[in-house]
């Protein structure tokens, strides 16, 4: 970004005049960048999330291996995958559609920054993993508060958000608290530990929601969300599509059915004979529906929440149920279950057995960015790699495409766990283990009679999703690691793959709460 000039206040409402754009989203990148948030003074929002892969999981040995990211206790680590932060800022406030029958909005897999209050749920989204205690793992928001007052950039806060936004009654141990990471015994379980009148908890709240408003404000800017791929020159009519790129989008918009959710601004065309020729109806597509989805992903016994079963050196149990848990999405948080947040809406509970498993149908932009020495995410490569979904099963986009192709295929599908496909099968190739979640399976894929190269074809059009063609994507040329390379993007990662072990019946605190899974139990 350019040298701000600071704007001026003027006028009614009061705008900062010029510069009042540029002001908040600098604020914004500052905060992301901001590793002395964190109780360990060790993690920033960017630890997890860095350009050079759209803002999603930088570490190619965490995406390989573990799945979700460590946080500021280095033993912790979430559940899912860091989604991208690209073009989060577009998705609406979460609501329920009467007609449709289904969720649309909200951020995070599960959609639980429903953005309520703040009415925006990418900043009530960015409010989350400060004290999310498998991630920054502050105790308190107002930790968030106390540590903005004495940031380098407390100037710029107050200057974007006002003077006398600090203006708080901090108590003398307030530091120590906020050193100490969430979750540990000595708070007892208590979430707000800073002892704060309430008038200087307002104002620490207001500070905190002034946190996700400036990360949102970045995370919206063109510096995140640039609309700079090869398919926006495309839609500007100042590039043409290769043939392969061209094939793969016909596909895209048809037989492979990709359109019915990550929505291109035309519609789909479900027969191989026709396409949409219109003009696009939509110049900025998102390529998402904004919805939500179970595509029958198998349990990834990779993923390090599920070892997390006793106490840390804080005292702090991140999974009790260890291999017990199950990933329900959406319909967890529709039941305010174990590992989510609250549900602000108390009538959208019933609807939680048609939701288990769901989860965020996210932007198909930037799926496939990398960093410029690490070209592609396929192998041969030289290649990055990355992880798919949100449980991280599928590690290249030839196996993505590969799933949603083959998944119901017949003599595909195997009621087995991962790492125990049968002999004479290859697991991703020609073996789908069980879903985790068995209820509420996307039909309009799984069976697309797609061939080798038509699968390759709509990989070749992802592709063309990647910002920066039209001009340089800022900061993505800052990986510093080794790119990988060898073997197969068929077979990408499953060298990394390990056997599940046998799953205990899934918990009462997950499965058992009510309304209970169904048709089927969750096993």
């Amino acid at each position: 970004m350019a040298p701000l000039t600071a704007p001026t206040l003027t006028g009614q409402p009061p705008i900062l005049k010029n510069t009042g754009t540029q002001a908040v989203e600098i604020l914004g990148q500052l905060m992301n960048y901001d590793k002395r948030i964190s109780p360990g003074r060790n993690q920033a929002c960017a630890s997890c999330h860095m350009p050079y892969v759209a803002f999603s999981g930088p570490i190619p040995s965490v995406n390989l291996t573990m799945v979700a990211y460590p946080g500021t206790v280095h033993f912790r680590a979430g559940k899912r995958t860091a989604q991208r932060y690209t073009y989060a800022p577009f998705f609406p406030v979460l609501q329920f559609n009467e007609e449709q029958g289904l969720f649309f909005g909200g951020n995070f897999w599960d959609s639980r920054a429903t953005g309520y209050l703040l009415r925006n749920p990418d900043a009530h989204q960015a409010q989350g993993p400060p004290v999310d205690t498998q991630e920054m793992g502050n105790p308190d928001t107002a930790c968030i508060t106390f540590k903005l007052s004495r940031a380098v950039y407390r100037p710029l806060f107050e200057l974007v958000w006002g003077r006398g936004s600090f203006d708080i009654n901090f108590p003398p141990e307030t530091e120590q608290i906020c050193a100490t990471p969430g979750g540990a015994a000595a708070f007892g379980g208590d979430t707000t530990p800073v002892n704060l009148s309430p008038a200087d908890r307002t104002r620490s709240n207001d500070v905190y929601d002034h946190w996700g408003q400036s990360i949102d404000a970045y995370e919206q800017s063109v510096q995140v969300s640039a609309f700079s791929s090869k398919f926006d020159a495309f839609l500007a009519g100042n590039y043409t599509m290769t043939p392969t790129e061209e094939a793969g989008y016909n596909l895209f918009r048809g037989k492979a059915n990709c359109n019915s959710c990550h929505l291109d601004g035309r519609g789909t065309t479900l027969t191989t004979a026709t396409f949409d020729n219109s003009k696009a109806a939509q110049v900025n597509p998102l390529f998402t529906c904004f919805g939500s989805a179970n595509e029958g992903l198998p349990l990834n016994p990779r993923n390090a929440f599920f070892y997390q079963t006793t106490p840390d050196f804080t005292g702090f149990t991140a999974n009790p149920f260890g291999f017990g848990y199950r990933d329900l999405g959406l319909g967890t948080f529709l039941r305010s279950g174990f590992g989510t947040w609250a549900s602000p809406n108390a009538s959208w509970r019933r609807f939680a057995p048609l939701n288990d498993g769901m989860m965020q149908v996210s932007s198909a932009r930037n799926v496939a960015m990398t960093p410029p020495q690490c070209p592609t995410t396929e192998a041969p490569g030289p290649y990055f790699q990355k992880e798919f979904f949100h449980n991280g099963y599928i590690k290249s986009l030839k196996q993505l495409v590969h799933f949603y192709n083959t998944r119901d295929k017949q003599g595909f599908a195997f009621n087995v766990t991962s790492g125990h496909c049968p002999d004479g099968t290859i697991e991703k190739v020609n073996c789908w283990p069980r879903p985790e979640v068995p209820n509420n399976i996307d039909m309009t894929t799984g069976d697309l009679g797609l061939t080798d190269e038509e699968e390759n074809q709509v990989v070749a059009f992802l592709q063309t999703l990647t910002d920066g063609f039209t001009r340089p994507y800022p900061n993505r040329d800052t990986f510093t690691g080794t790119c990988m390379s060898g073997g197969s993007a068929s077979t990408q990662g499953n060298e990394s793959l390990i056997p599940t072990p046998p799953l205990p019946p899934c918990p009462p605190a997950i499965c058992g709460l009510f309304p209970t899974p169904s048709p089927h139990p969750i096993r």
